[in-house]
């Protein structure tokens, strides 16, 4: 990927990445749904090891069957014992899933920031969403002390902090361009963060309960699954419908609206949606850094720059980047776990640095 040029002249917008080249229709088509096929057969490969590998080893053949099982119309003897059957579909499938969910949502709403940005490295939590949602979250453990309220103060939390942002970002500077909304979501999580920090340092007692929602997990419940499904849904389709229309926003303002593009309001209902999803994902696992942007800056050196490719592969990806950090996260340090955060941190920065040298190499 071609690195913005440096001008003289005080940049109005942040570096932009140049769209990619459009191939002709029916060969994109086409490449769409290869790339689309083998993203989902890696996304089963994925789920099934995150299944079949734990405390306690189960059966490819056994973990398959017992699923089909449970499909309608399906009938199939797994040969699993009953304590397998209940750790299987009451512990390791619901954290599976919900892995899944919370890692497609990461990075498509990271592409979906990318996209309104132009920028190949932002993040979902660009507009305050992390630090909204661990605020709210701190002042639920410290002060209210009612763990089963957490995830709801911090979806509050996240929807708050982005709104704040953006409120501040529409009403300053000169017509609240992505420059000024990007400077409002750096002033906003900087005050928001601060805040956290003096909550914490006032009940220190509850630091460790504070951190090890910070540092993030993937718990093994179905009710977090259908508590963040509704969003998932809304907020997937919403963005996925809005692919093309990136697409446009890429080459610019004048000639998207030169296209019959609204820009305006484009950006604004996908920052909408991909707040939603972080929000949803953040309140039911924590803060999970750098899934939003390793995930779709590799789909997108693979597959190309078009959001209607990006978008798709990205919920994909994600889904099979998490489940797998998952899996890392229980069984490397086993019996104990180990944050997942701290996992997705470990693929992150040496990803960070990759693309630096990258670009560097690039630039000269």
């Amino acid at each position: 990927m071609k690195p913005a040029t440096v001008s003289s002249e005080p940049p109005s917008e942040p570096p932009s990445e140049s769209p990619a080249p459009s191939a002709a229709p029916g060969a994109s088509a086409r490449s769409r749904k290869v790339a689309l096929t083998a993203a989902l057969a890696v996304l089963a490969v994925c789920v099934l090891l995150g299944l079949v590998i734990g405390a306690v080893g189960m059966p490819v053949k056994g973990v398959v069957l017992e699923l089909l099982d449970r499909l309608p119309f399906v009938s199939a003897d797994s040969g699993l014992s009953p304590v397998e059957k209940g750790l299987l579909v009451q512990l390791r499938l619901p954290r599976v899933v919900l892995a899944a969910v919370v890692g497609g949502l990461l990075a498509m709403s990271g592409a979906g920031y990318q996209g309104v940005f132009r920028n190949p490295l932002a993040d979902p939590y660009l507009l305050g969403a992390a630090a909204g949602a661990g605020l709210t979250a701190t002042l639920m453990i410290v002060v209210i002390q009612v763990d089963g309220l957490v995830p709801l103060a911090a979806f509050g939390g996240a929807i708050g902090g982005v709104l704040l942002a953006y409120a501040l970002g529409s009403t300053a500077g000169r017509g609240g361009g992505t420059a000024t909304l990007v400077l409002a979501g750096v002033a906003v999580s900087s005050f928001l963060a601060a805040l956290q920090a003096f909550v914490q340092q006032i009940r220190v007692e509850q630091l460790q309960k504070i951190y090890s929602w910070i540092l993030g997990g993937i718990g093994g419940d179905w009710s977090q699954v259908w508590l963040v499904a509704p969003y998932a849904v809304v907020s997937s389709v919403v963005l996925l419908a809005h692919g093309r229309l990136l697409d446009v926003l890429s080459v610019g303002d004048d000639e998207a609206v030169g296209l019959g593009v609204d820009a305006r309001r484009v950006r604004l209902v996908v920052l909408c949606a991909a707040s939603l999803a972080t929000a949803s994902a953040v309140a039911v696992s924590g803060l999970i850094g750098f899934v939003g942007v390793v995930v779709p800056h590799v789909v997108r050196r693979l597959a190309g720059g078009s959001y209607r490719v990006v978008l798709p592969l990205s919920l994909v990806g994600g889904a099979a980047f998490m489940v797998l950090a998952d899996l890392l996260a229980r069984t490397m340090l086993a019996p104990a776990e180990l944050p997942i955060g701290v996992v997705t941190a470990f693929v992150g920065a040496p990803f960070f640095v990759g693309v630096l040298r990258a670009t560097r190499a690039v630039s000269v």
